[in-house]
């Protein structure tokens, strides 16, 4: 009979993993359990066995590109676990306006202190763009005005920011193209620091949820909020959104994707970093924005994503001295396996990073400007 280590062992090596290897891509196992571990909770097992110590490695996120590009997560054989958090998804609204502000309060609340220690100095807690840099903060200011040229954004404008985050684009907009922004979030702890940095700016910052979006608006945008919405309110996001459009109104949707359509999310990101996080699928979007919108531009920046979390990796390894003060050794293994773990997916391209460009009925703006 095989045991649980062989099975472990011999789908790993496949890919060229091999456990207690000397590439730097290779696990050294420090606790026998860690076969079981992943054996019975796959991805969930991997996240926790290596929170535990169980097992080091140098490169997680080549480990985790090589695991998914030759599909060994679907190998793993899927538990009880797995199936309930399905039915749960489908039966329950996981993301209904109850349960929307439990992210805020058990990820985007955290210590600030934490989130500044990577980020840039605009506080971009989302895919930069490093088109001909390979400095992060340039890459993320590459991406604000990106944005802001994809929606074409003028001075008469009137700017609907959906989740705005720590208020890096709303100021942006403002400073930049001398718009008029209202931005939206549930995070107590963003909003205090949006409201901080855009004080002396056209900007308005509002403790709402989407669904509570009040005004008429000729621009909106919503950065890596889209995640957080949930398979069964993507339409009423959608409606919503178009509700507050002008007619002549243009949308960009810059979220993670899948690309499989799925109902929930992976079970140690949802437990561990983002509850109830679900990646949505092109299929999903397209369906929830039919008869709503003319989807007029779409541009992945998988590429950079990777980038974007190999930097924030680097720059919270060298906070780490200080963060100790604050954090335990189990924080730092869990936050490093975030970074690198999803900088493995995108790699893969397992995953990816959507800015999708989308108007109520069709724009006569040439196509060359989403380039």
């Amino acid at each position: 009979m095989l045991t649980y280590q062989k099975i472990i062992e011999q789908l790993f090596s496949e890919v060229a993993v091999h456990i207690n290897g000397k590439r730097p891509w290779a696990i050294q196992v420090h606790n026998e359990g860690f076969y079981y571990r992943v054996f019975k909770a796959n991805s969930l097992g991997l996240g926790e066995s290596y929170m535990a110590g169980w097992w080091d490695c140098d490169q997680i996120n080549e480990l985790i590109r090589r695991l998914l590009s030759g599909n060994i997560q679907k190998r793993v054989r899927v538990n009880l676990q797995t199936l309930i958090a399905y039915l749960a998804a489908w039966s329950f609204n996981l993301q209904s306006p109850s349960r929307s502000k439990i992210i805020a309060q058990r990820h985007y609340d955290l210590d600030k202190e934490l989130f500044f220690s990577f980020l840039d100095p605009l506080r971009q807690y989302s895919c930069a763009y490093f088109n001909g840099t390979d400095d992060l903060a340039q890459a993320q200011e590459n991406k604000l005005d990106l944005i802001c040229r994809k929606l074409n954004l003028q001075q008469h404008d009137r700017l609907l920011d959906i989740g705005c985050g720590w208020g890096g684009l709303a100021r942006w907009a403002a400073e930049h193209y001398r718009c008029q922004v209202t931005a939206l979030n549930i995070s107590s702890e963003q909003i205090h620091h949006a409201r901080k940095i855009c004080r002396d700016l056209p900007v308005t910052i509002e403790h709402r949820d989407y669904r509570e979006i009040n005004g008429n608006f000729n621009k909106a945008v919503s950065v890596g909020m889209f995640e957080h919405v949930g398979f069964k309110n993507y339409r009423t996001f959608m409606s919503v959104v178009r509700r507050s459009l002008s007619s002549n109104g243009l949308f960009l949707l810059h979220t993670i994707g899948s690309n499989e359509s799925s109902v929930n999310g992976d079970r140690w990101i949802n437990r561990y970093i983002f509850p109830n996080e679900m990646l949505p699928s092109l299929t999903q979007i397209s369906a929830a924005a039919e008869g709503l919108f003319v989807i007029e531009d779409m541009h992945n920046l998988c590429a950079h994503y990777h980038r974007t979390l190999l930097a924030w990796n680097e720059r919270f390894q060298r906070a780490w001295p200080k963060l100790a003060k604050k954090y335990d050794e189990q924080f730092k293994r869990m936050w490093e396996f975030y970074l690198l773990s999803c900088a493995g997916c995108f790699a893969a391209r397992y995953i990816q990073v959507w800015q999708i460009v989308m108007s109520k009925g069709g724009t006569q703006h040439p196509h060359d400007r989403f380039s």
